[in-house]
Protein backbone atom coordinates (compact mmCIF):
# COMPACT_ATOMS: atom_id res chain seq x y z
CA UNK A 1 0.00 0.00 0.00
CA UNK A 2 1.44 3.36 -1.08
CA UNK A 3 0.85 6.01 1.61
CA UNK A 4 2.05 9.62 1.44
CA UNK A 5 2.27 11.98 4.40
CA UNK A 6 2.73 15.67 3.59
CA UNK A 7 4.23 17.63 6.48
CA UNK A 8 6.52 16.79 9.39
CA UNK A 9 5.15 19.05 12.07
CA UNK A 10 3.44 17.64 15.18
CA UNK A 11 0.59 16.15 13.10
CA UNK A 12 2.84 14.54 10.51
CA UNK A 13 5.17 13.06 13.14
CA UNK A 14 2.34 11.38 15.03
CA UNK A 15 0.68 10.18 11.82
CA UNK A 16 3.88 8.52 10.60
CA UNK A 17 4.45 7.06 14.07
CA UNK A 18 1.13 5.21 13.88
CA UNK A 19 1.69 4.06 10.30
CA UNK A 20 5.13 2.68 11.07
CA UNK A 21 3.81 0.81 14.11
CA UNK A 22 1.34 -0.93 11.78
CA UNK A 23 4.09 -1.94 9.37
CA UNK A 24 3.52 0.76 6.73
CA UNK A 25 6.53 2.58 5.27
CA UNK A 26 5.13 5.89 3.98
CA UNK A 27 6.54 8.51 1.66
CA UNK A 28 7.10 11.40 4.07
CA UNK A 29 7.98 14.84 2.88
CA UNK A 30 8.36 18.33 4.28
CA UNK A 31 9.19 21.64 2.66
CA UNK A 32 11.68 22.58 5.41
CA UNK A 33 15.22 21.19 5.79
CA UNK A 34 14.04 19.30 8.87
CA UNK A 35 10.79 18.49 10.66
CA UNK A 36 9.13 19.96 13.70
CA UNK A 37 6.76 22.37 11.97
CA UNK A 38 6.67 26.08 12.72
CA UNK A 39 5.90 25.61 16.40
CA UNK A 40 8.85 23.29 17.01
CA UNK A 41 11.04 24.48 14.14
CA UNK A 42 14.59 23.29 14.45
CA UNK A 43 17.50 25.70 14.09
CA UNK A 44 20.38 25.00 11.67
CA UNK A 45 23.20 22.67 12.68
CA UNK A 46 25.64 24.25 15.09
CA UNK A 47 23.04 26.52 16.64
CA UNK A 48 24.07 26.99 20.28
CA UNK A 49 20.81 27.94 21.99
CA UNK A 50 19.20 24.98 23.74
CA UNK A 51 15.59 23.78 23.61
CA UNK A 52 14.66 25.63 26.80
CA UNK A 53 15.82 28.93 25.36
CA UNK A 54 14.21 28.28 21.97
CA UNK A 55 10.85 26.85 22.99
CA UNK A 56 10.38 28.05 26.58
CA UNK A 57 7.54 26.25 28.32
CA UNK A 58 7.12 24.01 25.26
CA UNK A 59 10.71 22.68 25.41
CA UNK A 60 9.72 19.22 26.71
CA UNK A 61 7.11 18.75 23.99
CA UNK A 62 9.53 19.99 21.33
CA UNK A 63 12.21 17.51 22.43
CA UNK A 64 9.65 14.68 22.40
CA UNK A 65 8.49 15.49 18.86
CA UNK A 66 12.09 15.84 17.64
CA UNK A 67 13.12 12.52 19.20
CA UNK A 68 10.21 10.70 17.55
CA UNK A 69 10.93 12.46 14.26
CA UNK A 70 14.55 11.31 14.24
CA UNK A 71 13.62 7.74 15.17
CA UNK A 72 11.08 7.56 12.33
CA UNK A 73 13.21 8.95 9.50
CA UNK A 74 14.95 5.62 8.68
CA UNK A 75 11.60 3.83 8.77
CA UNK A 76 9.96 6.04 6.13
CA UNK A 77 10.90 7.38 2.72
CA UNK A 78 11.93 10.69 4.32
CA UNK A 79 12.25 13.61 1.90
CA UNK A 80 12.99 17.03 3.44
CA UNK A 81 13.41 20.19 1.35
CA UNK A 82 10.51 18.91 -0.76
CA UNK A 83 7.58 21.09 -1.82
CA UNK A 84 4.24 19.42 -2.54
CA UNK A 85 2.82 21.82 -5.13
CA UNK A 86 -0.12 19.91 -6.58
CA UNK A 87 -2.19 16.80 -5.94
CA UNK A 88 -4.64 14.86 -8.02
CA UNK A 89 -7.31 12.49 -6.77
CA UNK A 90 -7.90 10.80 -10.13
CA UNK A 91 -5.30 9.60 -10.91
CA UNK A 92 -3.82 9.81 -7.43
CA UNK A 93 -0.60 11.72 -7.96
CA UNK A 94 1.35 13.97 -5.63
CA UNK A 95 3.51 16.47 -7.50
CA UNK A 96 6.64 17.62 -5.72
CA UNK A 97 9.76 19.69 -6.23
CA UNK A 98 12.97 18.53 -4.58
CA UNK A 99 16.39 20.04 -5.17
CA UNK A 100 15.22 21.61 -8.42
CA UNK A 101 13.65 18.46 -9.79
CA UNK A 102 9.93 17.95 -10.27
CA UNK A 103 8.62 14.50 -9.43
CA UNK A 104 5.24 12.75 -9.38
CA UNK A 105 4.45 10.12 -6.76
CA UNK A 106 1.53 7.76 -7.05
CA UNK A 107 -0.33 6.97 -3.84
CA UNK A 108 -3.23 4.91 -2.58
CA UNK A 109 -3.87 7.11 0.46
CA UNK A 110 -2.49 10.42 1.66
CA UNK A 111 -2.53 12.30 4.97
CA UNK A 112 -2.19 16.05 4.43
CA UNK A 113 -0.63 17.81 7.43
CA UNK A 114 -0.05 21.15 5.75
CA UNK A 115 -0.20 23.41 8.80
CA UNK A 116 -1.26 27.05 8.90
CA UNK A 117 -0.07 30.56 8.20
CA UNK A 118 -0.72 33.98 9.68
CA UNK A 119 -3.96 35.89 9.08
CA UNK A 120 -3.24 39.47 8.09
CA UNK A 121 -5.32 42.63 8.03
CA UNK A 122 -3.30 45.13 5.94
CA UNK A 123 -2.85 48.71 7.09
CA UNK A 124 -0.93 51.62 5.57
CA UNK A 125 2.80 50.91 5.78
CA UNK A 126 2.58 47.15 6.27
CA UNK A 127 4.80 46.59 3.21
CA UNK A 128 7.71 48.59 4.68
CA UNK A 129 11.03 46.86 5.44
CA UNK A 130 10.93 45.71 9.05
CA UNK A 131 7.33 44.50 9.05
CA UNK A 132 6.79 40.74 9.30
CA UNK A 133 4.02 38.44 10.38
CA UNK A 134 4.13 37.03 13.90
CA UNK A 135 5.08 33.68 12.43
CA UNK A 136 7.89 35.32 10.47
CA UNK A 137 9.16 36.93 13.66
CA UNK A 138 9.22 33.51 15.32
CA UNK A 139 11.07 31.93 12.39
CA UNK A 140 13.77 34.59 12.57
CA UNK A 141 14.24 33.88 16.26
CA UNK A 142 14.18 30.07 16.09
CA UNK A 143 15.89 29.39 12.77
CA UNK A 144 18.43 32.22 12.70
CA UNK A 145 18.76 33.36 16.29
CA UNK A 146 18.01 36.98 15.46
CA UNK A 147 15.26 39.51 16.06
CA UNK A 148 13.43 41.32 13.26
CA UNK A 149 14.59 44.67 14.67
CA UNK A 150 16.29 46.42 17.56
CA UNK A 151 12.99 47.72 19.00
CA UNK A 152 10.00 45.59 18.02
CA UNK A 153 6.29 46.37 18.39
CA UNK A 154 3.83 43.47 18.32
CA UNK A 155 0.38 44.18 16.89
CA UNK A 156 -2.65 41.95 16.37
CA UNK A 157 -4.63 39.55 18.50
CA UNK A 158 -4.69 35.94 19.60
CA UNK A 159 -2.41 33.67 21.62
CA UNK A 160 0.43 33.91 19.09
CA UNK A 161 0.68 37.67 19.69
CA UNK A 162 1.49 37.18 23.35
CA UNK A 163 3.67 34.12 22.77
CA UNK A 164 5.84 35.85 20.16
CA UNK A 165 6.24 38.96 22.31
CA UNK A 166 7.18 36.84 25.33
CA UNK A 167 9.71 34.84 23.29
CA UNK A 168 11.36 38.05 22.07
CA UNK A 169 11.51 39.46 25.59
CA UNK A 170 12.95 36.18 26.91
CA UNK A 171 15.59 36.18 24.15
CA UNK A 172 16.76 39.65 25.21
CA UNK A 173 15.21 41.68 22.41
CA UNK A 174 13.64 45.07 23.13
CA UNK A 175 9.85 44.81 22.95
CA UNK A 176 8.40 48.29 22.41
CA UNK A 177 4.79 47.28 23.06
CA UNK A 178 2.13 44.61 22.72
CA UNK A 179 -0.97 46.11 21.11
CA UNK A 180 -4.05 43.88 21.06
CA UNK A 181 -7.04 44.89 18.94
CA UNK A 182 -9.40 42.81 21.11
CA UNK A 183 -10.92 44.69 24.08
CA UNK A 184 -10.35 43.13 27.49
CA UNK A 185 -14.12 42.81 28.02
CA UNK A 186 -14.46 40.56 24.96
CA UNK A 187 -11.81 38.22 26.32
CA UNK A 188 -13.37 38.21 29.77
CA UNK A 189 -16.74 37.14 28.34
CA UNK A 190 -15.14 34.08 26.76
CA UNK A 191 -13.38 32.91 29.91
CA UNK A 192 -16.18 30.49 30.77
CA UNK A 193 -14.99 28.02 28.14
CA UNK A 194 -11.27 28.38 28.71
CA UNK A 195 -11.00 26.12 31.81
CA UNK A 196 -11.51 23.12 29.48
CA UNK A 197 -7.70 23.36 29.11
CA UNK A 198 -6.41 24.91 32.33
CA UNK A 199 -2.74 24.26 31.51
CA UNK A 200 -2.90 26.23 28.27
CA UNK A 201 -4.88 29.00 29.95
CA UNK A 202 -2.27 29.19 32.72
CA UNK A 203 0.53 29.49 30.17
CA UNK A 204 -1.25 32.32 28.37
CA UNK A 205 -1.82 34.21 31.61
CA UNK A 206 1.83 33.66 32.51
CA UNK A 207 3.02 35.22 29.26
CA UNK A 208 0.82 38.28 29.77
CA UNK A 209 1.90 38.67 33.41
CA UNK A 210 5.60 38.42 32.55
CA UNK A 211 5.30 41.04 29.81
CA UNK A 212 3.49 43.43 32.12
CA UNK A 213 5.96 42.79 34.96
CA UNK A 214 8.82 43.70 32.62
CA UNK A 215 7.33 47.16 32.20
CA UNK A 216 6.42 46.63 28.54
CA UNK A 217 3.56 48.75 27.25
CA UNK A 218 0.47 46.54 26.91
CA UNK A 219 -2.72 47.97 25.41
CA UNK A 220 -5.99 46.22 24.54
CA UNK A 221 -8.89 47.30 22.36
CA UNK A 222 -6.59 49.33 20.10
CA UNK A 223 -7.20 50.41 16.51
CA UNK A 224 -4.12 50.31 14.25
CA UNK A 225 -3.91 53.32 11.93
CA UNK A 226 -0.57 53.12 10.10
CA UNK A 227 3.01 51.91 10.21
CA UNK A 228 5.24 54.89 9.47
CA UNK A 229 8.64 55.02 7.82
CA UNK A 230 10.11 54.92 4.32
CA UNK A 231 11.35 52.35 1.86
CA UNK A 232 15.01 53.15 2.46
CA UNK A 233 15.20 53.24 6.25
CA UNK A 234 12.20 51.02 7.00
CA UNK A 235 9.88 51.34 9.98
CA UNK A 236 10.17 54.36 12.27
CA UNK A 237 6.89 54.37 14.24
CA UNK A 238 3.50 52.75 14.75
CA UNK A 239 0.44 55.01 14.70
CA UNK A 240 -2.56 53.69 16.65
CA UNK A 241 -5.65 54.70 18.57
CA UNK A 242 -6.15 53.49 22.14
CA UNK A 243 -9.41 52.23 23.63
CA UNK A 244 -10.34 55.74 24.80
CA UNK A 245 -10.07 57.13 21.26
CA UNK A 246 -6.78 58.96 21.71
CA UNK A 247 -4.30 58.77 18.81
CA UNK A 248 -0.80 57.69 19.78
CA UNK A 249 2.57 57.10 18.15
CA UNK A 250 5.09 54.48 19.22
CA UNK A 251 8.76 54.64 18.21
CA UNK A 252 10.01 51.30 16.85
CA UNK A 253 12.07 49.96 13.98
CA UNK A 254 10.14 46.72 13.37
CA UNK A 255 6.59 45.42 13.68
CA UNK A 256 5.38 41.85 14.03
CA UNK A 257 1.70 41.62 13.20
CA UNK A 258 -0.98 38.97 12.85
CA UNK A 259 -4.48 38.00 13.89
CA UNK A 260 -4.27 34.29 14.54
CA UNK A 261 -3.69 31.76 11.79
CA UNK A 262 -5.64 30.08 9.03
CA UNK A 263 -5.37 26.59 7.51
CA UNK A 264 -3.09 26.01 4.56
CA UNK A 265 -5.81 24.19 2.65
CA UNK A 266 -4.60 24.57 -0.95
CA UNK A 267 -3.66 20.91 -1.43
CA UNK A 268 -6.95 19.73 0.06
CA UNK A 269 -8.73 22.14 -2.26
CA UNK A 270 -6.85 20.90 -5.32
CA UNK A 271 -7.59 17.30 -4.36
CA UNK A 272 -11.29 18.16 -4.48
CA UNK A 273 -12.10 18.19 -0.76
CA UNK A 274 -15.18 20.40 -0.13
CA UNK A 275 -14.36 23.62 1.74
CA UNK A 276 -16.78 25.34 4.14
CA UNK A 277 -16.76 28.54 6.17
CA UNK A 278 -16.38 28.10 9.93
CA UNK A 279 -18.10 31.11 11.50
CA UNK A 280 -16.56 30.53 14.94
CA UNK A 281 -12.99 30.33 13.67
CA UNK A 282 -13.75 32.87 10.95
CA UNK A 283 -11.82 30.61 8.59
CA UNK A 284 -12.42 28.49 5.54
CA UNK A 285 -11.78 24.86 6.50
CA UNK A 286 -11.83 21.58 4.56
CA UNK A 287 -14.58 19.09 5.37
CA UNK A 288 -13.49 16.08 7.41
CA UNK A 289 -14.91 13.91 10.17
CA UNK A 290 -13.61 13.57 13.72
CA UNK A 291 -10.99 11.06 12.57
CA UNK A 292 -9.70 13.17 9.68
CA UNK A 293 -11.52 11.38 6.86
CA UNK A 294 -12.63 13.63 4.01
CA UNK A 295 -15.50 12.94 1.60
CA UNK A 296 -12.81 11.78 -0.85
CA UNK A 297 -11.77 8.17 -0.17
CA UNK A 298 -8.05 7.94 0.50
CA UNK A 299 -7.57 11.61 1.46
CA UNK A 300 -7.14 12.35 5.18
CA UNK A 301 -6.42 15.62 6.97
CA UNK A 302 -4.71 16.40 10.27
CA UNK A 303 -3.25 19.34 12.17
CA UNK A 304 -3.94 23.01 11.62
CA UNK A 305 -4.37 22.42 7.88
CA UNK A 306 -7.68 20.74 8.77
CA UNK A 307 -8.81 23.47 11.20
CA UNK A 308 -6.93 25.52 13.75
CA UNK A 309 -6.33 23.74 17.05
CA UNK A 310 -2.69 24.22 18.02
CA UNK A 311 0.24 21.85 18.48
CA UNK A 312 -1.34 19.47 21.00
CA UNK A 313 -4.44 19.01 18.86
CA UNK A 314 -2.22 18.55 15.80
CA UNK A 315 -0.45 15.61 17.43
CA UNK A 316 -3.75 13.97 18.35
CA UNK A 317 -5.38 14.50 14.96
CA UNK A 318 -2.27 13.16 13.22
CA UNK A 319 -2.53 9.92 15.19
CA UNK A 320 -6.29 9.71 14.56
CA UNK A 321 -5.95 10.26 10.80
CA UNK A 322 -3.40 7.46 10.61
CA UNK A 323 -5.70 5.16 12.59
CA UNK A 324 -8.57 6.00 10.23
CA UNK A 325 -6.40 5.23 7.20
CA UNK A 326 -5.30 1.90 8.69
CA UNK A 327 -8.88 0.95 9.54
CA UNK A 328 -10.10 1.79 6.04
CA UNK A 329 -7.29 -0.31 4.57
CA UNK A 330 -8.17 -3.29 6.79
CA UNK A 331 -4.90 -3.08 8.72
CA UNK A 332 -4.21 -3.31 12.45
CA UNK A 333 -5.53 -0.39 14.52
CA UNK A 334 -5.46 0.66 18.18
CA UNK A 335 -9.06 1.19 19.30
CA UNK A 336 -8.20 2.18 22.88
CA UNK A 337 -5.82 4.88 21.67
CA UNK A 338 -8.44 6.23 19.31
CA UNK A 339 -11.12 6.43 22.03
CA UNK A 340 -8.75 8.21 24.39
CA UNK A 341 -7.67 10.73 21.74
CA UNK A 342 -11.25 11.42 20.66
CA UNK A 343 -12.25 12.26 24.24
CA UNK A 344 -9.34 14.68 24.57
CA UNK A 345 -10.14 16.24 21.21
CA UNK A 346 -13.74 16.92 22.23
CA UNK A 347 -12.52 18.81 25.31
CA UNK A 348 -10.01 20.71 23.20
CA UNK A 349 -12.75 21.67 20.72
CA UNK A 350 -14.70 23.38 23.50
CA UNK A 351 -11.57 25.21 24.61
CA UNK A 352 -10.76 26.26 21.04
CA UNK A 353 -14.25 27.63 20.45
CA UNK A 354 -13.91 29.77 23.58
CA UNK A 355 -10.48 30.93 22.43
CA UNK A 356 -11.83 31.94 19.03
CA UNK A 357 -14.58 33.95 20.70
CA UNK A 358 -12.01 35.58 22.97
CA UNK A 359 -9.79 36.67 20.06
CA UNK A 360 -12.07 37.39 17.07
CA UNK A 361 -10.66 38.31 13.68
CA UNK A 362 -10.99 42.13 13.32
CA UNK A 363 -13.23 42.07 10.25
CA UNK A 364 -14.47 45.57 11.18
CA UNK A 365 -11.09 47.02 10.23
CA UNK A 366 -11.70 46.14 6.58
CA UNK A 367 -14.50 48.69 6.23
CA UNK A 368 -12.27 51.46 7.61
CA UNK A 369 -9.18 50.53 5.59
CA UNK A 370 -8.02 53.61 3.60
CA UNK A 371 -8.44 53.27 -0.17
CA UNK A 372 -4.71 53.81 -0.76
CA UNK A 373 -3.71 50.82 1.40
CA UNK A 374 -1.85 48.14 -0.53
CA UNK A 375 -4.00 45.05 -0.17
CA UNK A 376 -2.22 42.64 -2.52
CA UNK A 377 1.48 43.38 -2.34
CA UNK A 378 2.38 40.93 -5.12
CA UNK A 379 0.27 42.79 -7.70
CA UNK A 380 0.18 46.19 -5.91
CA UNK A 381 -3.63 46.21 -5.79
CA UNK A 382 -5.08 48.75 -3.36
CA UNK A 383 -8.20 48.52 -1.24
CA UNK A 384 -9.71 51.31 -3.33
CA UNK A 385 -9.17 49.38 -6.56
CA UNK A 386 -10.88 46.34 -5.09
CA UNK A 387 -13.81 48.44 -3.89
CA UNK A 388 -14.09 49.97 -7.38
CA UNK A 389 -14.44 46.45 -8.78
CA UNK A 390 -17.57 46.01 -6.66
CA UNK A 391 -19.40 48.97 -8.22
CA UNK A 392 -21.63 48.72 -11.31
CA UNK A 393 -19.89 51.84 -12.66
CA UNK A 394 -16.57 49.98 -12.90
CA UNK A 395 -15.06 49.10 -16.30
CA UNK A 396 -16.22 45.48 -16.03
CA UNK A 397 -19.38 45.88 -13.99
CA UNK A 398 -19.80 44.82 -10.37
CA UNK A 399 -17.89 41.85 -8.95
CA UNK A 400 -20.31 39.91 -6.71
CA UNK A 401 -17.67 37.61 -5.21
CA UNK A 402 -13.93 37.49 -4.66
CA UNK A 403 -12.92 35.33 -7.64
CA UNK A 404 -14.69 37.69 -10.02
CA UNK A 405 -12.91 40.58 -8.32
CA UNK A 406 -9.66 38.68 -8.86
CA UNK A 407 -10.34 38.60 -12.60
CA UNK A 408 -11.02 42.34 -12.62
CA UNK A 409 -8.10 43.49 -10.47
CA UNK A 410 -5.48 40.66 -10.45
CA UNK A 411 -5.71 40.46 -6.67
CA UNK A 412 -4.35 37.10 -5.53
CA UNK A 413 -2.61 36.40 -8.86
CA UNK A 414 0.91 37.00 -7.52
CA UNK A 415 3.55 34.75 -6.01
CA UNK A 416 1.57 33.99 -2.86
CA UNK A 417 -1.56 32.97 -4.86
CA UNK A 418 -3.71 34.93 -2.41
CA UNK A 419 -2.42 33.09 0.66
CA UNK A 420 -1.57 36.42 2.31
CA UNK A 421 -4.14 38.82 0.88
CA UNK A 422 -7.08 36.53 0.12
CA UNK A 423 -8.84 36.69 3.48
CA UNK A 424 -8.46 40.45 3.85
CA UNK A 425 -9.59 40.97 0.24
CA UNK A 426 -12.79 39.05 0.91
CA UNK A 427 -13.41 41.16 4.02
CA UNK A 428 -12.95 44.43 2.12
CA UNK A 429 -15.25 43.26 -0.66
CA UNK A 430 -17.87 42.02 1.82
CA UNK A 431 -17.84 45.35 3.66
CA UNK A 432 -18.20 47.26 0.38
CA UNK A 433 -21.15 45.11 -0.74
CA UNK A 434 -22.77 44.94 2.70
CA UNK A 435 -22.74 41.14 2.71
CA UNK A 436 -21.28 38.42 4.90
CA UNK A 437 -17.81 37.22 4.05
CA UNK A 438 -19.10 33.65 3.64
CA UNK A 439 -21.22 34.91 0.72
CA UNK A 440 -18.23 36.62 -0.88
CA UNK A 441 -16.35 33.35 -1.00
CA UNK A 442 -12.64 32.58 -1.06
CA UNK A 443 -9.91 32.59 -3.65
CA UNK A 444 -9.89 29.08 -5.09
CA UNK A 445 -6.68 27.07 -4.92
CA UNK A 446 -4.46 27.01 -8.00
CA UNK A 447 -1.44 24.90 -8.82
CA UNK A 448 1.36 25.44 -8.11
CA UNK A 449 0.43 26.35 -4.54
CA UNK A 450 3.82 28.07 -4.21
CA UNK A 451 6.20 29.44 -6.86
CA UNK A 452 8.29 26.98 -8.88
CA UNK A 453 11.56 27.82 -10.65
CA UNK A 454 11.18 27.97 -14.42
CA UNK A 455 14.17 25.68 -14.85
CA UNK A 456 12.81 22.87 -12.65
CA UNK A 457 13.66 19.55 -14.30
CA UNK A 458 10.51 17.56 -15.21
CA UNK A 459 9.70 14.23 -13.61
CA UNK A 460 10.71 11.14 -15.51
CA UNK A 461 8.04 9.10 -17.24
CA UNK A 462 8.77 6.25 -14.85
CA UNK A 463 7.79 8.29 -11.75
CA UNK A 464 6.39 6.05 -9.06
Amino acid sequence: MRVAVVGAGPAGVRAVEQLVRAGVRPLWLDEAPDGGGRIYQRPPAGFVRGARALYGLEARKARAVHATLDALKPLADWQPNTLAWDIGADPRLLHTLREGRAEAHGFDAAILCTGAMDRIMPLPGWTLPGVTTLGGAQIALKAQGCAIGRCVAFLGSGPLLWLAAYQYMKAGATVAAVLDTTPFAAKARALAGLPHDPATLAKGLYYVARLRAAGILVAEGVTPLAIEGDGERGVSALHWRDSSGRERWLDCDAVGLGWGVRPELQLADLAGVPIRFDAVQHNWVPERDAMGRTPLPGIYLAGDGAGIGGADVAEMTGACAAQALLADAGLRTEARLTRRLQGRLRRQARFRAALDRAFPFPAHLAAAMPDETILCRCEAVTAGELRAAATPEGPHGAAPEVNRAKAFTRIGMGRCQGRVCGMAAAEVLAARLGRGVAEIGRLRGQAPVKPLPIMAAPAGEDAA
